[in-house]
C-alpha cells in the first residue's frame, strides 16, 4: 500500500524536488519507503507502506530496458498467476514484487492491462517509448486518484494536498460544493477545487507529449438481476455465493506483515472474521468500538462473534471529545466530507495499527446484497408509481404551500415525484424544502427534482430500471466510491493501516448480481441471500439483532458536550459571511434540534464540516502560497 504523485510537463525538464514535495505530504501512506523516477518533462514518485515483497518491492519499478516505469498504489492478489504467465510469454520478472507484474503487463496489454488485474490499485505508468503517460483505477474505486490537466501539464496524486505543494490552483468550485450540500460527499469525476478531477472508479487515462488527454473505462458494476435466469438452483447459488466469498477472503490474507479484521458486530464483518477463521492456524486479530451511548454500541455482538471464533480480540470505547479529531479528519479527507462514521473509522484505525498493519472489513456488503433499509423502503414505495399524475401535481401543490414545520411537507414531495429514482434521491439525501428554506439561491439546487440525475447521468443506468435495480447500482457507481470507500481509505491511511475489502471482489460481485431481488429481500428485510448462503456459521443473536449501522452519537453529543463548539462555528460571524445559508432558519434548525422536535444532526453536522474545511484551504493558502 502506497501513496503516488507525479506529473508530465509539455516544455521544461521535470526536478525531483516537486515531486519530492509531493510525496512529503502522504508520508502517512508510505512511511516506510520512498522513490522518485525523472525523465525529460515526466517525474513519479511514490511513498510506500510494506506489504508484499518487503526487501525487493521498492518502487518506481522498470522493465528490462528501463523505458516502462511505474508508481503503484494498492495490492493485486492474483499477482502470482499474473507473474507466471508473463514470464511463459517471454518477460523477465526480478522480484517477487506485485507491482513489477503491472509493468510487464502493460507491455503485453497495453492500456487493457487493467482489466486482467483483481485487486485495489491506482497506478501510474510512464512509457519512455510513446512519451505517454498512463494512469488507472481499479473497479470499485478503492484506491483515489485525483488528476489535475493545466496548461502546462497534467498532474496527478493519492491525494489533493500533493497538487497544492506542486502549485496546482487550488481555488473551490461552487458547483462541486453544492453537489456536497446534497450528498453529503463529492462524487467522482468531481472534486472540491475547479482544477481537479478524480479519475473514476473502473477507468484510466492517458496524456501524451501534445498534452492529448484520453479517458476509458475498462469496467462498470454489474447490474442487479430483477429476475432470476431460467434455471439457476437457489441451493447451487447459495453454494457458489459461499465459494465466492471464501475465496475473496482467503486471498486477501496474503502478506509478510501481521493481519487483522475490523469487527462490528453485524452479519457482514462477522461473515468475514468466521471465513479468516476457517482460513487461518492462528488466532484472527479482532478490533472493534463501541459508545458509551446503549443505541449505538454494538460490542455485545462483536463479543459474542470472537468468542465463537476464539479470536484475539481487542476493543475501545468512543467518547464526545473524540469531536477533536475533526481538525484531523478534515485535513485527511481535503474536501468537505459528511460521513460522521469517519470519526469511529479513524478511532478503530489508529487502534488496529498498534497490532497489525493490514485489516479486513465488511465493507460493500449492503451495495452488493441489498442490506440497508432504504432497500426495503424504495420497493415499497413502488405503489407510489400507480398514483395518478393529476393527484401527484395536487401533492406536489400541497407541499409547496405548508410550513417547513409540517411533518408531511417532504413526504408529499417525495411522491409525487414522476420517476422512482428522484424519489429515491428525494427521501435518502438532503431534503428540498431543508435546502430551499436553509441555503442561499445560487447554493440551492434547482426544484425540478432532475439536477442529481443529470449531474450523475454517467454513472446511472440508462432508462427506467425498476426502483431496487436503479439503487442498487446507483450505490454501487455512486454513493460507495464516494462516500464509503473515501471514508475507509483516508482513515486507514491517516494511520498508515491497509485495510482491504472482501465484498468488493469483483467476482463476488458478479455472483451477487445473478441472484433475483426476490432473494434479495424477503419479509420486509434485506440481504436474505447472503444470509442464506453463509449465515450458518453465525450466532442466532448476530442474525437476529437490530441492524445499527456504523454511526455516532451525534445527536445526543450536538444537545450536550458538543452544543457549544457548534453553535460558536455556525453562528458566527466567519461562516455567516460566506452567504451559505440564511441564519435566521439556521438558527431554526439549531433550535428545533436542541428542543428534540426533530434530528437535525446530519445537516448540522455538514454545515460545520463544510466552515471547517473553509478554515483549513485558507490556512494551507496562506502557508503555501502559489509560486509566482
Amino acid at each position: 500500500m502506497c501513496g503516488i504523485a507525479g506529473f508530465y510537463l509539455l516544455d521544461g525538464a521535470a526536478d525531483e524536488a516537486t515531486v519530492r514535495a509531493m510525496c512529503d505530504q502522504i508520508r502517512h501512506r508510505g512511511p516506510d519507503d520512498e522513490g522518485f523516477h525523472v525523465d525529460g518533462g515526466c517525474a513519479i514518485g511514490m511513498r510506500r507502506l510494506s506489504i508484499i515483497d518487503l526487501s525487493t518491492g521498492h518502487q518506481p519499478m522498470s522493465n528490462e530496458d528501463g523505458s516502462v516505469w511505474v508508481v503503484f498504489n494498492g495490492e493485486i492478489y492474483e499477482y502470482r498467476e499474473l507473474r507466471r504467465d508473463l514470464v511463459a510469454r517471454g518477460h523477465n520478472l526480478v522480484t517477487t514484487s506485485d507491482t513489477e507484474v503491472l509493468v510487464h503487463l502493460y507491455e503485453q496489454e497495453g492500456i487493457e492491462g487493467p482489466a486482467h488485474l483483481r485487486g485495489m490499485f491506482a497506478f501510474a505508468i510512464w512509457d519512455a517509448r510513446r512519451s505517454r503517460l498512463f494512469i488507472a483505477r481499479d473497479r470499485f474505486g478503492k484506491k483515489p486518484l485525483y488528476y489535475a490537466q493545466l496548461p502546462g501539464g497534467l498532474y496527478f496524486a493519492s491525494e489533493i494536498k500533493c497538487l497544492r505543494a506542486a502549485g496546482v490552483p487550488l481555488e473551490p468550485d461552487h458547483d462541486a460544493l453544492r453537489l456536497y450540500l446534497q450528498l453529503g460527499y463529492i462524487p467522482d469525476p468531481y472534486a472540491a477545487f475547479r482544477a481537479v478531477r478524480k479519475l473514476p472508479p473502473g477507468c484510466w487515462l492517458t496524456y501524451d507529449a501534445g498534452g492529448t488527454l484520453r479517458t476509458g473505462r475498462y469496467w462498470k458494476p454489474p447490474v442487479a438481476r430483477a429476475e432470476a435466469d431460467a434455471g439457476l438452483d437457489p441451493a447451487q447459488a447459495r453454494e457458489r455465493l459461499r465459494a465466492a466469498f471464501d475465496e475473496a477472503v482467503r486471498i486477501r490474507m496474503i502478506a509478510d506483515v501481521p493481519l487483522g479484521a475490523f469487527l462490528s458486530g453485524g452479519v457482514d464483518s462477522s461473515s468475514v472474521v468466521a471465513s479468516m477463521s476457517l482460513s487461518s492456524a492462528e488466532p484472527v486479530k479482532t478490533f472493534s468500538i463501541g459508545f458509551e451511548e446503549a443505541g449505538y454500541n454494538e460490542l455485545e455482538w462483536a463479543r459474542l462473534v470472537a468468542d465463537t471464533f476464539r479470536t484475539d480480540h481487542h476493543e475501545i470505547i468512543v467518547r464526545p471529545d473524540a469531536i477533536a479529531l475533526i481538525g484531523k479528519l478534515v485535513a485527511s479527507f481535503d474536501e468537505p466530507f459528511a460521513d460522521s462514521s469517519a470519526i469511529p473509522t479513524y478511532i478503530v484505525s489508529e487502534f488496529a495499527a498498534r497490532y497489525v498493519k493490514v485489516a479486513l472489513t465488511g465493507d460493500g456488503g449492503d451495495e452488493l446484497f441489498a442490506g440497508y433499509d432504504r432497500f426495503v423502503i424504495a420497493q415499497k414505495m413502488r405503489r407510489a408509481d400507480r398514483i395518478p399524475q393529476a393527484i401527484r401535481r395536487l401533492c406536489s401543490w400541497a407541499a409547496d404551500r405548508l410550513p417547513y414545520s409540517a411533518y408531511a411537507k417532504n413526504y408529499l414531495r417525495m411522491i409525487s415525484r414522476d420517476t422512482a429514482l428522484r424519489r429515491y434521491f428525494e427521501d435518502n439525501f438532503t431534503p428540498y424544502y431543508l435546502c430551499r428554506e436553509l441555503l442561499r439561491p445560487e447554493w440551492t439546487p434547482p426544484a425540478d427534482g432532475a439536477w442529481l440525475e443529470r449531474e450523475l447521468a454517467d454513472s446511472l443506468l440508462p432508462g427506467e430500471p425498476d426502483i431496487l435495480t436503479a439503487a442498487m447500482y446507483f450505490e454501487s457507481a455512486v454513493n460507495l466510491p464516494g462516500d464509503m470507500l473515501v471514508k475507509v481509505d483516508r482513515m486507514s491511511m491517516a494511520n498508515s493501516l491497509e485495510v482491504r475489502c472482501p465484498m468488493l471482489d469483483h467476482h463476488l460481485a458478479e455472483v451477487a448480481a445473478a441472484v433475483p431481488h426476490s432473494w434479495r429481500i424477503r419479509g420486509g428485510k434485506g440481504k436474505r441471500f447472503f444470509v442464506d448462503a453463509l449465515g450458518d456459521r453465525l450466532p442466532p443473536q448476530v442474525l437476529g439483532h437490530r441492524k445499527m449501522g456504523f454511526t455516532v452519537p451525534l445527536p445526543a453529543w450536538f444537545r450536550g458536550a458538543l452544543r457549544e463548539f457548534l453553535r460558536d462555528h455556525l453562528l458566527g460571524r466567519r461562516f455567516l459571511d460566506r452567504g451559505i445559508v440564511t441564519p435566521s432558519f439556521l438558527e431554526h434548525l439549531l433550535d428545533e434540534h436542541d428542543r428534540g422536535r426533530r434530528d437535525n444532526s446530519p445537516w448540522l453536522y455538514a454545515l460545520l464540516i463544510l466552515e471547517l474545511w473553509f478554515r483549513h484551504i485558507e490556512e494551507a493558502s496562506a502557508a503555501h502560497p502559489r509560486p509566482s
